[in-house]
């Protein structure tokens, strides 16, 4: 009864606070796709990728609580709402911004299990395995890494009881949820690993093996029963007790090849606090999450190398911009793919790739009428020698952004990689296929690949929660993407959007994305990119193609006024909640 009351609570609570919102909020130009309507909180927000996922972290705001404790209470309830995406079986990068200028980082990275080794994506014959091969097996799945994250945050930053926080999750998955039409067409998208395992194939799929219907009301109660006894056990009823154990033998029954995850690899497993990444653009002071994700490094190297030019003027209608944007990504992502990995197995040169010096010297390469010949990485102060590797694409992931009455900030992505993950389902939760973020070549050229597979390495993530001080050191923003290799060119985007073109978060989330790693240039299908697309040939891009691209960020942006905004990405199911 408890927990029916809870989501009625939630739902009454929603609904006017977005009405008020979008019967307040001024008229605002398209900026990308569609203009997102911002919901302004004068104490605190939650905003993530699904909005009963968001009103379940603002429920722990309106009952005293911190942001840790929204963003622990909204990552549980994604779990049930967008098992696709994230959640307990997963992993994570999570930030904690005070108004000090305090900013603290865990890193809760999936771990490979102590016996793999460089070999591990080989075939017999020494070439890699296919990747879908790899993924929809145990091979994939690292060591669930969120809820020993989730536990560290609230040891740290917490203040409701740990068993609160489940509530709202035990709620949605006992009672049941209506299937969103995102999540529907991950299901007939993903077929193979959405109905790999029969307990997910009866959940959300129908007797011919077609997905359910859009608005189809469906329970987890097998969900529900792990959420109830990870309430009251805390996260040792996983590490150390059956669940972790079921995991464990769930994976290992799904690897073909010795060195399968143990107990022992997930009762070893700890999330570990970071030193956080942070620098100046502008007067701006930008932190985020330093390696094993390459998602602060390389957002700060995009937006550094541009800094020499007016964007401001150029404006976010500039062909000229939106190619200076595309070749900063191709020098900035040229040093993520050589220099990034797990700091714990290799060096990583943190320092020397966020070297003011440096990055000036790389922007310097820029130039506002062509474009570069061939791009490599840079010679990084304090770096080793390395080879670039040869990894996957990255999918999947959600990211949320929490805000208390205090003004502290959680910025927080969570995933399970691809879209369903390995296909895995263990109580009721789907697991991760992070270790496909490895590279599937351990070494080229003689040289060691520095995101190659080790036991117990973390593997390289593109994951870039992000916070934001302001000129007077005031904390004015959150944000963060989902989106894979996607995720730096989309923060870095919302961050100039804010910063250099003076955009609400809303319109800047809502900005188009032009993406272009490794040169070819890919624009956002259905953006006013498209249009430019002779302009952005003119100036030497000579592959330039439209394409959708997966897209879902979220953030919250002070306002003049003193409040809080919250925005979700127009592309998305995403909400904002307000305390």
């Amino acid at each position: 009864m408890l927990h029916r009351t809870l989501i009625a609570q939630l739902a009454l609570f929603s609904t006017p606070l977005l009405l008020s919102a979008c019967a307040t909020a001024p008229e605002r130009p398209t900026a990308g796709i569609a203009a997102a309507v911002p919901t302004p909180a004068a104490t605190g927000l939650v905003s993530a990728a699904d909005p009963r996922a968001a009103q379940a972290g603002a429920a722990m705001l309106r009952q005293g609580g911190s942001a840790t404790d929204a963003a622990i209470a909204t990552m549980l309830a994604l779990t049930v709402v967008e098992p696709q995406s994230s959640g307990i079986g997963g992993g994570g990068f999570y930030i904690h911004a005070a108004p000090d200028g305090t900013v603290d980082t865990i890193d809760g990275r999936e771990a490979a299990p102590a016996g793999a080794d460089g070999r591990w994506f080989l075939d017999p014959a020494g070439g890699p395995l296919p990747f879908r091969t790899a993924v929809v097996s145990g091979l994939s799945v690292g060591v669930p890494a969120s809820l020993a994250l989730v536990a560290r945050a609230h040891q740290e930053s917490g203040r409701l009881p740990w068993a609160s926080l489940f509530a709202p999750a035990i709620a949605l998955a006992r009672d049941g949820w209506d299937l969103s039409p995102r999540f529907v067409q991950f299901l007939d998208r993903s077929i193979e690993a959405g109905r790999h395992d029969p307990d997910a194939a009866a959940l959300f799929y129908g007797a011919d093996g077609a997905p359910l219907p859009v608005g189809t009301h469906v329970r987890n109660p097998a969900l529900a029963t792990t959420l109830e006894t990870l309430a009251s056990g805390g996260a040792d009823a996983f590490y150390h007790g059956t669940l972790g154990q079921q995991v464990a033998a769930d994976v290992a029954a799904e690897t073909p090849r010795t060195g399968a995850m143990t107990v022992a690899d997930i009762a070893a497993y700890q999330a570990k606090d970071r030193p956080a990444v942070c620098g100046e653009y502008r007067q701006y002071r930008i932190c985020g999450m330093g390696p094993p994700s390459s998602g602060a490094t390389t957002v700060y190297a995009i937006l550094k190398q541009l800094e020499r030019f007016d964007l401001t003027a150029m404006g976010p209608r500039s062909p000229t911009f939106w190619h200076l944007f595309g070749e900063s990504q191709r020098l900035a992502y040229a040093d993520r793919e050589l220099y990034l990995g797990d700091p714990d197995f290799m060096q990583v040169p943190v320092a020397g790739l966020t070297d003011p010096a440096y990055l000036a010297s790389r922007g310097a390469l820029l130039s506002p009428d062509s474009t570069l010949a061939t791009v490599t990485a840079g010679p990084v102060p304090g770096a080793p020698p390395r080879a670039d590797g040869a990894e996957p694409e990255e999918n999947g992931t959600s990211h949320f952004v929490a805000i208390d009455s205090a003004g502290n900030v959680v910025s927080y992505t969570s995933t399970i990689e691809s879209v369903f993950g390995s296909g895995i389902v263990t109580g009721g939760f789907f697991l991760n296929n992070e270790l496909t973020d490895f590279s599937f070549v351990p070494q080229k050229g003689g040289l060691p690949v520095a995101n190659r597979v080790e036991g117990g390495k973390r593997p390289r993530s593109s994951m870039a929660p992000s916070v934001v001080y302001g000129p007077d050191g005031r904390l004015v923003m959150g944000v963060g993407a989902a989106g894979g290799a996607t995720i730096p060119v989309q923060v870095a985007r919302a961050l100039i959007g804010v910063i250099d073109f003076h955009l609400s978060m809303a319109d800047a989330l809502a900005l188009p994305v032009l993406y272009s790693p490794a040169g070819a240039v890919t624009v956002e299908q259905g953006s006013y990119l498209e249009a430019m697309i002779p302009q952005l040939q003119a100036l030497g891009h000579a592959q330039v193609t439209a394409r959708a691209l997966p897209l879902k960020a979220n953030g919250a942006l002070l306002t003049g006024a003193g409040v809080w905004e919250g925005a979700a990405d127009p592309r998305s199911e995403g909400g904002v909640a307000g305390q």
